[in-house]
């Protein structure tokens, strides 16, 4: 018997160099193949593997481990990480999610729907893939596909997804009642929920939540009335019927195209030839922030920072760090270039800095409801920095990015930490952004994920304030110290004393008595919402 338990395949040296075996295997598991080697080590080369027959066979090309066991017997491990294997011998094929357009010569193109087979998915975020629909090869974003037949691979399925955020979607104007998506619950491992976009005279345009729960023998029930088989199931009859919820399930809501992980495989640190600057979108004291093209083929975002400005070492460093930080509330980091001037490639944001979206933008116009929500995207992005023991060092509304239904981000986390500039190192100096400073961090250089809690407490008053610069009338070192002092702003004009309250409880003068950023998001996403239930009642339908 192999190490995964199962038969050792029957193979057979043949005289072309192939090995023929026939072999039955747990998709899960590692396959372990042993054949004697009775030729000499210089004939060592590769070995062709057919898994499946006729229309589904797929070859799998792999080099030979080195080392020989005592009996001359060759281990070849096959890790289930470069292709599935079906019990009865088939291959799992993968569906396009979303259309993409190649970027480099190496990638494919595809339409949503085109299947594929995957012949390397061991490097993470690009699988090297076939196109059945084409046959050609190349690599895809692996977060572009899923397994044919899967859960993952139905439109209305959404994945490791947020309450807060299932809302968002579906109350972004156009979306009809019944318009829904389901998600992974967020209370209970293994169960599901079902996201609804209703109406009714009271709230308006609102979202109900129904917990689709696992019978033992594997079938789903919101109620246990009506128990199906599948997930897809479910979904059908609730599409045919509202059976007691809210409404019945009328259309799946739309969904963005997610952002790839980087531009390309191995597109990391690039040569500057390969990006045109297009439109000039700001300039700061340290460099620009313009939008652009890379490789010809997509729009990405590139700030360029003035010679100087920073160590190119200390900045690679700092890249790698900044690069795995991935949360869909952080603007991805997609590339560099490493020389002087360093440019800094990151994902194209439409609308802008949030500065400028309240000061001049469709900013201007919002109600208290949106900008709370903003807010709180920003406290979700935070919470991760904060869960992954980082510092942002300089958070306020610039450096916050805005996206189409108002969808936020946080950039340039972790860059200020670099600057070497003396008026930005002195501290007091006249670059540095003295009002949005914690007092430990702004005399002392004490800066800390409690510290960011206090600029995020004067980013409030940016966004109450539709970006009015804080402690308005007072120079840089009258506000170090009048807060030393014990001077805090007062509630703004507009500002519900609750929020207000939040914003001081960020400003306490002991860092460790600042919220967390977890309770920071807790408070916004409950906001107006913190007496109602959570779920709908699903038994009592």
């Amino acid at each position: 018997e192999t190490q995964s338990g199962h038969k050792k395949a029957p193979g057979r040296l043949m005289g072309t160099g192939h090995l023929s075996a026939v072999f039955s295997h747990s998709p899960f598991l590692p396959l372990y193949l042993s054949f004697p080697l009775h030729s000499t080590p210089s004939l060592m080369a590769s070995l062709q593997i057919s898994v499946g027959s006729g229309r589904s066979s797929v070859n799998y090309r792999l080099l030979l481990q080195k080392g020989e066991t005592q009996d001359r017997t060759r281990h070849i491990t096959i890790k289930m990480a470069v292709f599935i294997v079906h019990v009865a011998g088939g291959v799992t094929f993968f569906v396009a999610l979303y259309d993409y357009e190649a970027r480099t010569s190496d990638d494919l193109s595809f339409k949503k729907g085109d299947r594929f087979q995957i012949i390397n998915n061991t490097e993470g975020d690009w699988w090297e893939a076939r196109s059945i629909n084409t046959g050609k090869k190349g690599y895809i974003p692996s977060n572009y596909v899923a397994p044919a037949d899967s859960i993952q691979a139905e439109e209305w399925y959404f994945g490791k997804m947020g309450r807060k955020d299932a809302e968002r979607l579906l109350l972004v104007p156009g979306n009809q009642r019944g318009t829904f998506l389901v998600r992974e619950s967020e209370t209970t491992k293994g169960a599901y929920s079902l996201s609804i976009r209703d109406w009714d005279e009271v709230k308006g345009d609102n979202v109900k939540h129904y917990k689709i729960r696992k019978l033992d023998n594997g079938g789903y029930y919101i109620t246990t009335r009506a128990q199906f088989e599948t997930l897809q199931k479910l979904v059908k009859h609730y599409t045919e019927h509202a059976d007691g919820l809210c409404h019945r399930l009328t259309a799946v809501c739309p969904t963005v195209k997610p952002q790839t992980q980087g531009l390309a495989k191995d597109a990391w640190e690039i040569p500057r030839e390969s990006l045109r600057l297009e439109v000039k979108l700001g300039q700061g004291c340290f460099g620009e922030v313009w939008m652009g093209t890379w490789n010809g083929t997509t729009k990405v975002a590139i700030k360029t920072l003035k010679p100087g400005t920073m160590s190119p070492e200390a900045f690679l460093q700092e890249a790698q760090i900044m690069k795995k930080l991935r949360h869909d509330k952080l603007v991805p980091l997609y590339a560099v270039v490493s020389e002087e001037p360093i440019y800094i490639v990151t994902e194209f944001m439409g609308k802008g800095s949030l500065l400028d979206f309240l000061k001049e933008g469709e900013g201007k116009y919002l109600k208290l409801p949106q900008l709370v929500d903003m807010a709180a995207q920003i406290a979700d992005g935070m919470a991760f920095i904060e869960r992954m023991n980082y510092i942002h060092r300089d958070l306020r509304a610039a450096n916050i990015l805005v996206g189409e239904n108002l969808v936020c981000k946080i950039a340039d986390f972790g860059l200020a930490r670099l600057i070497e500039d003396n008026e930005y190192t002195a501290r007091q100096g006249a670059k540095f952004p003295i009002k949005w400073t914690a007092p430990e961090a702004a005399l002392y250089g004490r800066f800390t994920i409690k510290s960011d809690v206090w600029s995020f407490g004067i980013l409030l008053t940016e966004q109450v304030t539709k970006g009015r610069v804080p402690y308005p009338g007072m120079v840089n070192r009258e506000v170090l110290e009048q807060v030393e002092r014990g001077y805090r702003m007062p509630c703004p004009q507009g500002c519900p004393e609750s929020l207000h309250e939040m914003m001081k409880l960020c400003w306490k003068k002991e860092p460790d008595e600042r919220p967390t950023f977890e309770y920071i998001q807790s408070f916004l996403e409950d906001y107006f919402t913190a007496t109602e239930p959570q779920y709908q009642p699903g038994d009592n339908l």
